[in-house]
């Protein structure tokens, strides 16, 4: 695979994880309930408990910024983009796990857009780290 396409899958991804965490924001400061296909009330008992907010941040918002960088560092050539885009999907991977470990084992409640959020970021993570390592191949130029 080359970098450029890389790129192009990273961008899509990441513009998926944006729309998500736009959604929760606006879920979040328009004070509306969440649309939720699945129904149960998982999304809303998620949205609103304690875990939807670091250090007063809505953790949507959160996610806003960090899938904003990561496709931001698309557009960053070579390694300085590659890295950037793999620490930064990487962290994101790790908050959502820890999310998602405190939607199954605290809140008792699944979010379907949380769901969607960590399998974008994953994908992101995988793709991200993709991308750098295809930086140390030999004659790997960007492009």
């Amino acid at each position: 695979m080359t970098d450029r396409r890389l790129r192009t899958a990273i961008a899509v991804l990441a513009l998926a994880g944006v729309a998500i965490a736009t959604y929760l924001t606006y879920v979040h400061y328009a004070d509306v309930e969440t649309f939720c296909v699945a129904g149960g009330g998982g999304c809303e008992k998620v949205q609103t408990s304690a875990y939807a907010e670091l250090a007063g941040i809505p953790v949507a918002v959160l996610g806003l910024i960090g899938y904003v960088l990561i496709l931001g560092s698309v557009f960053v050539p070579g390694e300085n983009g590659a890295f950037a885009g793999a620490v930064l999907a990487l962290s994101g991977f790790a908050f959502s796990g820890y999310l998602t470990y405190r939607e199954l084992f605290t809140i008792d409640a699944i979010c379907q857009w949380c769901v969607a959020s960590a399998v974008v970021m994953t994908a992101l993570a995988v793709l991200t780290v993709a991308r750098l390592l295809l930086m140390d191949e030999p004659g790997t130029a960007a492009t």
